[in-house]
C-alpha cells in the first residue's frame, strides 16, 4: 500500500463556527490532531486537564494560552512549541481573530 501525503493547511472551511479538530494518526500510546481555529478560545472558567502528556506546536496564526499556575499569558505565534504535562491545568485565552490558527497537537503517555 502507498503511503499517502495530505496538507495541514487545506481542506479548511471558509467559515470556522466552531474550532475543527481532526484526529490525524491515533496509535495505542499516541494521538496527533490538527486544531483549527479562528478567534476561538476555551469558554470562561474552563480549563483543560487531560491525561496524557501534549506537545503542542502553532504552525500558522497567534494565540494566547494561560496555565492556572499562572496569571501571564504565553504568547504564541507560527513555530513555537511548548510540552504540556498530564493533568497540567491551561486554557486557550484567545486565537487570532482575522486570520487562521492551525495547531498540531500530539498526545502521548
Amino acid at each position: 500500500m502507498d503511503p499517502k501525503s495530505s496538507n495541514l493547511f487545506k481542506n479548511i472551511p471558509a467559515v470556522l463556527r466552531d474550532e475543527l479538530t481532526e484526529i490525524l494518526l491515533e496509535g495505542k500510546d499516541v494521538r496527533i490532531e490538527r486544531i483549527v481555529s479562528k478567534g476561538h478560545a476555551s469558554p470562561p472558567g474552563f480549563w483543560y486537564d487531560q491525561d496524557k502528556n501534549e506537545f503542542v506546536m502553532l504552525l500558522k496564526g497567534n494565540a494566547g494560552l494561560l496555565f492556572e499556575d499562572s496569571d501571564r499569558i504565553m504568547l504564541m505565534s507560527a513555530g513555537d512549541c511548548i510540552n504540556i504535562p498530564a493533568h497540567q491545568k491551561h486554557r486557550v485565552e484567545w486565537t487570532a481573530p482575522d486570520k487562521l490558527t492551525v495547531w498540531l497537537a500530539i498526545f502521548y503517555d
